[in-house]
């Protein structure tokens, strides 16, 4: 350990005296005296706009464009439907709030997983660690990427379904691209998720303008009678509420990346409070404009919705539609892939990931160990067959967490009274965050009860194998066995601890 440490120091001082210009310099070299040398931490490179887009960019995936016909199953008609899309905007809203007092009262990087530690200890927040860090980032980056894969590859099969080797080739290079580009560069994954932002935003504005443009030559069938056929199901429009508040996933991913803020007390409620309203608003106008052109019939049994409005509305120019879902999904898995190496990171720095996971690029301030685990995660999760029915299975447990997160707010406006609160909301919103979370956790097991619930609980306890000598107890072969690697990995990926901030 002490030689390992030593490295680390001695790695840490050979950068410091190279960007200082004190080795190896020649006449054709002066030192740049002014330069300011970067602490071996990450850097404040991620502002406002930057923020907007990655909350923005990882909400809108390719479910508004291809299957928004779920909350219109339930809730039976146009009306109820609009009106359940804006009241899961609503409450994502109201989710993202308690989130906004969390990330300006502690402003560390990591999202839940520091909440909850700070709430209710090591244990709870290692549950949330081992299920997050080794199921629900890398599957849903997995997913995310196997769209993009699908709808990348079709064009080229013209009349079929493209291979599905094909499909998951490619879902592996766009893998493994995205974790480049995150590892190369924070600044280059926020340029990345700005354009892609940019580029989905622009496809919703075509069918939005194309929509009202349709409302205003008379279009109005389907939204005159809003609500014929209205489920009078408490059930039915449960499950509605439930798979909207699914489409409006992904508010609390600024979260993760509070520590790379620029002014995170000013940012980051700024953001929340421009990126959910306006991801609420985009979702509407789009329903609206579907149901323009098509009945709800026509909506329920359409492969992808979007593909069918462009042939019915742009006409010749229907292919910027499929080509926009592929920069939207892109755009997405780049924002999934960022804040999923952050939430690695900062666990490994706290001790309960291994150490290596929280260790830095030295030349470019990136986790580069903790973004490459999250990619062979990730390409491991292709490899099955249906990883679809895995994530529905899993989908309680993230909401379990919420759960979890908004009573961490609850409790400790009474245990750490002394914290100061920027943004403080009322009692009232936590609260109903609470019943909401609790409500979709049972709704889905309750209404379709099977096996696999109980096996995803005991997977998610199934850490405490771990947690107990690893991470309680600290044995000593564990981290004599770590050693070795840690420091090979170390040297060939040339990454040093992060340094404590001061």
């Amino acid at each position: 350990m002490h030689q390992q440490t030593e490295m680390d120091k001695s790695s840490i001082r050979k950068r410091k005296e190279s960007q200082n210009g004190s080795t190896g310099c020649t006449l054709d070299c002066q030192p740049k005296v002014n330069e300011p040398v970067k602490a071996t931490v990450l850097q404040r490179e991620v502002g406002l706009l930057s923020g907007i887009s990655l909350i923005v960019g990882t909400m809108i995936g390719s479910g508004i464009f291809i299957s928004p016909k779920s909350v219109l199953l339930y809730s039976g008609a146009v009306g109820p439907c609009l009106l359940i899309w804006a009241a899961c905007g609503v409450l994502s809203t109201l989710g993202a709030l308690c989130y906004a007092e969390l990330g300006t009262m502690i402003t560390k990087s990591g999202g839940e997983y520091i909440y909850l530690n700070e709430a209710f200890g090591s244990l709870v927040a290692y549950l949330y660690t081992w299920t997050t860090v080794m199921v629900l980032k890398p599957s849903s980056f997995a997913i995310i990427t196997l769209s993009f894969a699908e709808y990348a590859s079709t064009p080229f099969y013209a009349g079929c379904t493209p291979p599905l080797v094909i499909t998951k080739c490619l879902s592996a290079a766009a893998i493994i691209l995205i974790s480049l580009i995150n590892g190369v560069s924070v600044k280059l994954a926020s340029y990345v998720q700005n354009f892609f932002t940019a580029a989905k935003l622009f496809i919703i504005l075509v069918i939005v303008v194309a929509g009202m443009v349709m409302l205003a030559q008379g279009k109005t069938e389907t939204l005159s009678a809003a609500f014929d056929g209205t489920s009078s199901s408490f059930g039915a429009i449960g499950l509605a509420f439930y798979n909207g508040l699914w489409a409006y996933d992904g508010w609390n991913q600024l979260n993760f990346i509070t520590e790379e803020l620029k002014d995170p007390y000013r940012n980051l409620p700024l953001a929340i409070l421009i990126g959910i309203p306006l991801v609420s608003v985009c979702y509407v106008m789009v329903n609206i404009s579907y149901f323009t052109v098509m009945t709800t019939s026509e909506l329920l049994v359409s492969p992808a919705v979007a593909m069918t409005f462009g042939e019915r509305v742009l006409f010749s120019m229907s292919w910027i539609v499929p080509l926009f879902v592929v920069f939207s999904t892109f755009g997405s898995a780049n924002g999934s892939c960022f804040t999923a190496g952050r939430l690695a990171y900062v666990a490994g720095r706290e001790g309960h990931m291994v150490k290596i996971l929280s260790y830095i690029s030295l030349k470019r301030y990136t986790p580069a160990p903790a973004l490459m685990f999250n990619g062979l995660l990730a390409i491991f999760y292709i490899i099955p067959s249906d990883i679809n029915s895995l994530i529905n299975y899993f989908s309680f447990a993230q909401w379990t967490f919420y759960c979890l997160t908004a009573l961490s707010l609850i409790v400790m406006r009474f245990t750490r009274k002394e914290l100061h609160r920027p943004v403080k909301v009322p009692l009232l919103i936590p609260m109903l965050m609470v019943l909401v979370s609790c409500y979709l956790v049972l709704a889905p097991i309750i209404d379709k009860p099977e096996l696999e619930y109980l096996y995803c609980t005991i997977f998610i306890l199934s850490g405490l194998l771990l947690y107990y000598p690893f991470v309680h107890r600290k044995v000593n072969w564990g981290r004599k066995l770590m050693r070795p690697i840690t420091m090979h990995l170390q040297l060939l990926m040339e990454v040093v601890p992060p340094e404590k901030a001061e």
